[in-house]
């Protein structure tokens, strides 16, 4: 519904004598509700359930799963493996391709990976349930402990990581099962990158990110250092000077803005950082949300914000995205999970101004847009206005450009600059996952980059 700005105001007014920042609070919910809200999206298999699963695979001998598989796991094989009762050899084998398999089971988008490629697509059927398969594999080895690699003989090469994400961590562990010693610099206070502040805390809940990185660094031969940021703390010459070589897997520090007149009125807010804040809460009812939430994005981290701003208790949640629901780089299944949510999806709509009132927002502006016949994007004249207390900004991150005090070094432009062995420019510097120019920003994609950067680095370490 199209309103003016006194309306919108009014609106958010509420009852006489109400303050415009009452309405963005805390303890909306009951303790259960918050518990239940935040509990896992999908539950684990159970025994039964993994084997009547992996009954329906025809162990395809093209295997048209495994080829859209970005880090290449055996599909059919470690189905296989549970079909048989080898849940230990599934395992190891998602793991051999993939040793952050558990996470990558939970956030992968496998509508449009594995499962998207399954052939019973072709069949009119459902697609085998290959994420929650790979779950269960994953989760049966690390609820017993058991480490299916052994260290090679001591190299005597030492490797600067810089990132404990999911690139830093997959390079760190391969090279480390090389039998080179590996040092993570970490400026957060955890490891896991996005798996640990970024990702939606129903999806991978109860600490997992932590408990998996515990089973990765269990190998040995990987050190963490915790608050240590590249231009702040060290810098890449004093690395190169104390390792053999180093790896950057900084990911996307800086996030964008949306460059409109009153960006920084209370209530307007980054979703990368809010989930982030979100997923260390210890008490859920303490983190505040608006009652009206506009969320400008079109992609999962808009989607995730969008969900769980509802799951807090916001009243109405609205997504606005500036072209239609195919060009949005959040699935289907993501999109319909919103709906399902009771958030709203409104398309072709760009915002063009921030409404405040007393220092806070009340409401966010849109144009109408289009497309012309060349596909791009046209601003239209007409305008409507959402009342909005809080707003959620999910038009993606960029690269922090103060890890490099010397910018014009042509190590960097928008992102970090790579050859085909993932080397930059600097000579023993190699570079993977987000902050390396990739067409999916995905938790897959980047330990693909980390254990294809590994191989890499363990050739440029030989005599």
């Amino acid at each position: 519904m199209s309103v003016n700005v006194a309306e919108v105001e009014s609106l958010l007014a509420g009852e006489p004598g109400e303050k415009l920042s009452s309405r963005v609070r805390g303890g909306r919910l009951q303790k259960e509700t918050y518990e239940r809200n935040f509990d896992d999206l999908h539950p684990p298999f159970t025994v039964q359930e993994a084997v009547v699963e992996a009954d329906r695979c025809y162990f395809c001998h093209d295997a048209p799963c495994l080829e859209a598989c970005p880090t290449g796991i055996d599909i059919p094989g470690f189905i296989r493996g549970i079909q048989t009762g080898n849940v230990e050899g599934a395992g190891r084998t998602i793991l051999g391709a993939n040793i952050l398999g558990g996470s990558c089971a939970r956030v992968c988008p496998t509508e449009i990976l594995c499962e998207g490629a399954c052939v019973w697509h072709g069949r009119n059927g459902k697609p085998v349930k290959i994420g929650a398969l790979q779950r269960y594999a994953t989760d049966w080895l690390m609820d017993r402990s058991i480490q299916p690699f052994v260290r090679a003989s001591p190299s005597g090469k030492r490797v600067a990581v810089v990132g404990a994400g999911p690139a830093g961590l997959a390079c760190a562990h391969h090279l480390s099962r090389l039998g080179h010693d590996v040092i993570i610099f970490e400026q957060r206070a955890k490891a896991g990158g996005l798996n640990e502040y970024g990702i939606a805390a129903y999806k991978v809940p109860h600490d997992f990110a932590q408990r998996e990185i515990a089973y990765l660094m269990s190998l040995g031969g990987i050190e963490i250092r915790h608050g240590l940021m590249l231009g702040r703390d060290f810098d890449l010459p004093e690395l190169l000077r104390g390792h053999d070589a180093v790896f950057l897997a900084i990911g996307l520090g800086a996030a964008n803005r949306l460059g409109l007149p009153n960006e920084d009125l209370a209530g307007v807010e980054d979703a990368v950082a809010y989930i982030a804040a979100l997923r260390q809460a210890d008490d859920l009812s303490k983190l505040e949300v608006g009652e009206d939430v506009v969320v400008i994005g079109g992609g999962n981290t808009a989607i995730d914000i969008a969900i769980q701003a509802k799951r807090l208790g916001a009243v109405n949640v609205t997504i606005a995205y500036r072209r239609g629901s195919a060009e949005m780089s959040a699935t289907s299944f993501e999109q319909e999970l919103a709906q399902i949510n009771g958030c709203t999806i409104r398309h072709w709509a760009a915002p063009v101004a921030l409404h405040g009132k007393d220092g806070r927002l009340t409401g966010v502006e849109f144009a109408t847009t289009e497309t012309d016949p060349g596909g791009k994007l046209v601003i239209g004249e007409e305008r409507f206005l959402l009342p909005a207390d809080q707003l959620f900004k999910a038009i993606g991150q960029t690269l922090d450009r103060g890890a490099f005090p010397t910018t014009s070094s042509p190590l960097v432009e928008t992102k970090i600059r790579i050859d085909s062995e993932f080397a930059t420019s600097i000579i023993g510097v190699f570079a993977g996952g987000d902050c390396v120019s990739r067409d999916q920003d995905l938790t897959v994609v980047a330990v693909e980059d980390g254990k294809r950067a590994a191989a890499a680095i363990h050739n440029y370490l030989q005599p």
